[in-house]
């Protein structure tokens, strides 16, 4: 086993992954307030302290269970999601109700399976709180896909919510490889390989096609920006932000918080893909402001 792979290691790159998007998270979140639209016009941040929402909570469990098991396991997943539910952190009406019966004692695989009259959820929450692990498996782009696939299904097993994951660890698995981040070309084609025909996928090779587009919000009217909260309506404009700011943390929020959409959630996303990379780190200032990380979280193995 190399140090690259040892646990310990994958733990540091995932919490510092979940650092990102914990800022991602919870700066985004900021700019749903109407007091703060001319700071966003402005590039200014508001005042803190800024609270991280579910995307940071949800990718905190995730974490957790990679330090314990050092793989994703299901049962412990679904069971940590509901264990540290916080009904105010923004959680979406159908996840909101499946975790509390989770946590009442009810089976994930029943309840998942059952959302939206049988066709499960495709919305982004999948590919919000994943990143992470794709920084646990810098190593393996592949397995990491696999991984986030296994994930998903605990609350998404739509297609598209499954794809929408898998996309997202691929991206953060790669821009956190031990040789430094691919180009942006590179990265998405490296996405593009490792996820099946969906139209998450369909959306990504848009996104690989629109990299030279200079103006964000032209590609978001294209590709989408998460106003539907659907994750092909996130994940491709998301991870076409992140692929174009490799190594360059604050650059990639402005680009996909100005947009506006599901501004969290794609700052989340886009946070973590990008701090996955050594050199993603984001501006102390703003680590600063936001809401330290859940003491549950562990910090070794």
């Amino acid at each position: 086993m190399t140090a690259d792979s040892s646990p310990a290691v994958r733990l540091d790159r995932a919490l510092a992954c979940l650092r990102g998007l914990s800022v991602g998270d919870a700066l985004g979140s900021q700019y749903f307030v109407p007091v703060n639209y001319p700071l966003l016009k402005r590039r200014e941040v508001p005042s803190g302290p800024w609270q991280w929402m579910d995307d940071t909570e949800m990718a905190g469990s995730v974490v957790a269970v990679l330090a314990v098991h050092h793989r994703i396991d299901q049962d412990a997943l679904a069971r940590s999601f509901a264990e540290h539910h916080d009904f105010d952190r923004g959680y979406g009406p159908a996840v909101n109700r499946l975790l509390r019966l989770v946590r009442e004692g009810g089976d994930w695989r029943e309840l998942a399976a059952a959302l939206f009259k049988g066709q499960g959820s495709w919305g982004n929450g999948a590919a919000m709180r994943i990143a992470p692990l794709g920084a646990w498996y810098a190593d393996d782009p592949e397995q990491a896909t696999h991984q986030a696939e296994i994930s998903a299904y605990t609350t998404h097993q739509h297609r598209e919510g499954v794809v929408g994951a898998m996309a997202v660890a691929a991206a953060a698995a790669f821009a956190a490889a031990p040789d430094g981040p691919p180009s942006a070309e590179a990265l998405l084609d490296g996405v593009i390989g490792l996820v099946p025909k969906s139209a998450v996928g369909a959306g990504l090779r848009r996104a690989r096609d629109m990299l030279d587009y200079g103006d964000p919000g032209t590609v978001a009217a294209v590709l989408g920006c998460g106003r539907r909260t659907t994750a092909h309506d996130t994940v491709p404009f998301a991870l076409w932000s992140a692929a174009r700011s490799l190594g360059d943390y604050e650059q990639a929020f402005w680009t996909t918080a100005q947009v506006g959409g599901d501004v969290d959630t794609t700052c989340a996303i886009v946070g973590g893909v990008i701090a996955a990379g050594k050199a993603g780190t984001p501006p102390a200032e703003w680590v600063d402001r936001t809401e330290p990380l859940p003491d549950w979280v562990p910090t070794s193995v």
